[in-house]
Formats: C-alpha cells, structure tokens, sequence
C-alpha cells in the first residue's frame, strides 16, 4: 500500500477543526452575522432566468447560482479579508462533504474521507457511492466532461461507505482548484434515475445544499427556502425570491422603489449616481473580461495581420470611459490582470489608425474589407461597445455589419463555430490560466469559438498541467500569452469591475473568480 502523504498541513488542520466544530459548509460562517434560522427574505433583481438546474450542465449565472445554493461539493474555496471585503481566497482549499483528504507520493491518488453527518434534500443519507455516480454524470455530461478532462480524473472509487479514491491520469494542479466548481456537486443519484435521469435533473435538484428550490420559472422567478435539515449552520436568510427582469432599467427602478433588496447586472450609466438615499454599489475589481473574437477560419480574420490591425482600431479609453463609465480597467493579455502567471508581453496593442492602416496594406487590404459582426443581446455595454467599434473601423475602410440576435440563439451560433466575428464576456471560474486559456485557447477547447488552433499553444499547456513548480508552470503559461497577443485571435476590450448594487442592510457579500452570490452567507440588519 502506497504511504499517504497529507495535501495541505494547514487545509487538513482547518479540516479536523471544521469537522469536529460542525461548522457551515465553506468555511464562511463568519461572514454571516444575521443569526442562523431567522426568517429573513431577501428579493434580488436577475437579467435571465437561467437554462437548467444540472449542476454538469449549467453555464449561464443565473443556473450557476442556483446550483451552488441547492448543492454541496466535495470542498471549497477559503475566505479572507481584502481592503475591508470578504473575498475568496481560491489558493485555499478547505472541506465541505469531505472531512480531509490525502495524496500518495505520486500525487495522483487522492482519498478523501466524507462527513457522515450529511442527508440529501429527499431524507437519503450520503454516502461515497453517491460521489462515485455524481463523477460518473459529470463524465458523462456535454458540458462538465471537459473540465472533468482538464481535472484529470482516470477513476473514481468507493473504497468504503464514508471514503472515495480518486486516481488521476497524472499530475495535476489543477485537480483540488476544480474541485470546489458547481460543476462538481454531488447528487442523489437514485432520486435522479428513479425520476428519468438528466431530464428531470434540468427542472429539479437533488442536492445537500442550504436552500431548497421550491419554484423556479426562467421567464419570471424562482423562490428558495432554507433547508432546515441542511448539515451545517443554518443560513440566516430563510426565503430568498429571484426575479428575472430583462430591462437594466426596470431592475434598476424596482431597487430605487425598495421593491428587491438587490440588483444585478445595472448598466455603468446608472452606478454613477447611484449611492445613496439607501443604496450602496459595492463594485470590485474582477477576473471577467470581454473581448472582441474574430473566427480564425474565416477570411480575412485567417490573417494573422488583419487580426493585429482590428486590435489596433479599437478605441480603448472610449470603451471604458464612455460606456464603462469607469467601471472596468485595460485588459492586456488573454488571461485578466489577477490571474496568477499574468503577463502582457507581446500586446502592443493601443489605438494607433496608422498602425491599423498599414497592418492591412501589408495583408492586402490597402482598401479595407466588410465583415459580419454578431451581436448578442442582454448587456448594454455590449451594444455601445460595438457602435463606437463600428465607427473606428469605417475610419480605416472597414466596413462592420452588426447583426443582432437574441442571447439564447447567439450562444447556440458561438457552438457552431462559424460566426465570423463577436464580443464575448468570460469570467475563468478557477482562478488559474491553465483553466482559463484551456477552455479558450486550446484547439480542443470547448469555448474556443474562434477556432484559434497554435500546436505550440497546445503543447504548453499540456506541460503546465503536470508541472508541479509554480514558477516553471507560469513561464510556460507566460510563452503562451505572448503567443495569443502576437496572433491576435481576441481584441482585448476590458476586465470588468464586479458590482452589485444593494440595500444599506444587506450583509455578508463575498466576492468569488466565478462572480456568483451565495445567498447562505448573507444576512438583512434589522
């Protein structure tokens, strides 16, 4: 039998004090001061309903955020304080569903050993048979299995009722960061099949998590109710109502009128004069970014010049002066600014129309050329990001035709991979550039819509993955960033900044890489 070896003295530390202690699930209780079973209800503000309740195939942050209050993962992400704000801290892996953990000398074989004091939603107690089958569903799965991949999980294993193994393809650093991902939940698996499997799973849970959904109707709202059976310490909030308000606008009225308690997604315009008269606009700098993609298979964006000359035409200030209004910062590399290994060499990119011009001269477009550009809807900055876009380029004689189309149908043309140009938001989950640049800039990744494909690229990050030498990892991924920007398959826009516009009594906010509310660590002042 191999020799164990512990993951993390300090993780395994928190983990025997949080196991014996009892405390709530991530470790974050103290970011919670309304007092635990209280039957406070909080009513917040969403621009979309969501898609489904699978945990494997949620991706949209309305489901996302379902997901991570309905369910439980093996463990989670710390906490820590930051300028006066409690933020994750995803260098820290701490327990949730399991107790502790341990590696063998080989770091490829993981044990991890569960909580027995943890009852699914349906009263069935969790037991490792269960994690074993939700690892299964999350293999099996058109979304997760590619992060299931990247993770590099070989097997998973129940070795006894409270203890699984999993063993990895090899070493993998990434494999405790993905862990703590929504995509990662472990399900009642025999409520899931007893009721028809994945397709009652999109429209039901079947998880361990604080709350329960009791309703949810993507075109209007959804309600929660704090699970009185939940494991750990009892959420203060006792309800929490969704509702779906396209309208930055109407989201924005319904906060003013007292009507939700908080709102997502206000256009930069309208934080400006915000605060005040009870309302706080609590924005923080975040790892989500937005880019301008251009399809690298399809003329002239096959044109390495052509690409470098659009990034040259866009009007950066602009876009985060007049539409950001200040509520973003300059994106400069294919990863955000926060994310360890961050480099910008190789973009020199700025607004400079003589440089554009002389890129195309050079590629054969001394003239210009016309392209399509779709636009998807839902977000307002997106909207003016392109008009001012549109106008730069005509500049330079090229001609942009914006088409427009819903949210729904221009996420379902991205996966095609034939849209010839588009700006795109990403915010990296893992806080971590192999994460990140595989699922965007791989010729398999599964976001790479713009079919970027660089064998060097590829090769680099399948080295990163099993170096264990963080410093060897972030030269490598280094090299590939000064790739990316050199080729150009993105215009880099901007990052943005994270805010939630709230009342004066809402506590306990945490900021996460994955920009999701958990509603168990929030609480209302009386």
């Amino acid at each position: 039998m191999r020799t164990q070896r512990m993951i993390s003295a300090a993780a395994l530390a928190l983990a025997v004090m949080l196991s014996t202690a009892g405390c709530v699930a991530n470790a974050n209780s103290e970011a919670n001061s309304g007092g635990a079973g209280s039957d406070q209800t909080l009513t917040i503000a969403y621009s979309e309903g969501g898609n489904t309740l699978d945990p494997a195939e949620a991706n949209d942050g309305t489901s996302d955020t379902l997901v991570v209050a309905a369910y439980d993962q093996l463990v989670t992400y710390g906490t820590k304080e930051v300028d006066g704000k409690r933020v994750s801290d995803t260098a820290t892996i701490v327990p949730m569903l399991a107790t502790e953990w341990t590696a063998d000398e080989t770091d490829t074989v993981y044990t991890f050993t569960l909580r027995d004091d943890v009852t699914f939603q349906s009263g069935k107690k969790l037991t490792a048979d269960d994690v074993v089958r939700s690892f299964e569903h999350i293999a099996a799965s058109a979304s997760a299995s590619f992060l299931y991949g990247m993770a590099g999980v070989s097997t998973v294993e129940a070795s006894d009722e409270h203890t699984v193994v999993v063993t990895l393809t090899a070493p993998n650093h990434l494999f405790l960061q993905i862990l703590p991902m929504y995509s990662f939940s472990i399900l009642d698996m025999d409520l899931v099949e007893k009721n028809g499997g994945a397709e009652w799973l999109a429209k039901n849970t079947a998880g361990t998590g604080p709350y329960v959904i009791d309703s949810w109707d993507p075109a209007s709202a959804a309600e929660l109710s704090r699970n009185e059976d939940y494991w750990g310490e009892k959420p203060a909030l006792g309800t929490v109502n969704l509702k779906f308000i396209t309208d930055p606008s109407n989201r924005l009225q319904l906060l003013k009128k007292g009507s939700v308690d908080a709102a997502l997604e206000v256009a930069p315009k309208d934080l400006e004069n915000l605060e005040g008269d009870g309302i706080v606009v609590d924005s923080r700098p975040s790892n989500k970014v937005l880019f301008f993609a251009m399809n690298n298979t399809i003329a002239p964006f096959d044109d390495p010049k052509v690409r470098k000359a659009i990034t040259y035409a866009i009007p950066y200030e602009k876009l985060i002066d007049d539409v950001m209004k200040g509520q973003a910062s300059p994106m400069r590399s294919s990863v955000a600014s926060s994310t360890p290994g961050f480099t910008d060499e190789g973009n020199d990119a700025s607004h400079d129309l003589d440089k554009a011009k002389a890129l195309l001269a050079e590629a054969g477009y001394p003239d210009g050329f016309t392209f399509d550009f779709t636009l998807g809807s839902g977000f307002s900055d997106w909207n003016d990001d392109a008009v001012l876009i549109q106008a730069e380029l005509a500049k330079i004689g090229v001609t942009m035709n914006i088409t427009n189309m819903a949210r729904a149908q221009f996420l379902e043309a991205l996966a095609g991979k034939q849209v010839q140009s588009y700006i795109s938001r990403w915010t990296s989950f893992v806080n971590d550039p192999g994460y990140h640049l595989g699922l965007l800039m791989t010729s398999e990744g599964t976001s790479n819509y713009m079919n970027y494909d660089n064998a060097r690229v590829d090769q680099l990050w399948k080295e990163a993955a099993s170096e264990p030498d963080a410093d060897v990892r972030n030269e490598k991924y280094g090299e590939m960033q000064k790739l990316i920007s050199e080729e150009a398959p993105w215009a880099y826009l901007y990052e943005y900044n994270i805010a939630v516009a709230h009342g004066e009594g809402l506590e306990g906010y945490t900021s996460y890489p994955d920009g999701l509310i958990r509603f168990f660590q929030l609480s209302k002042s009386e």
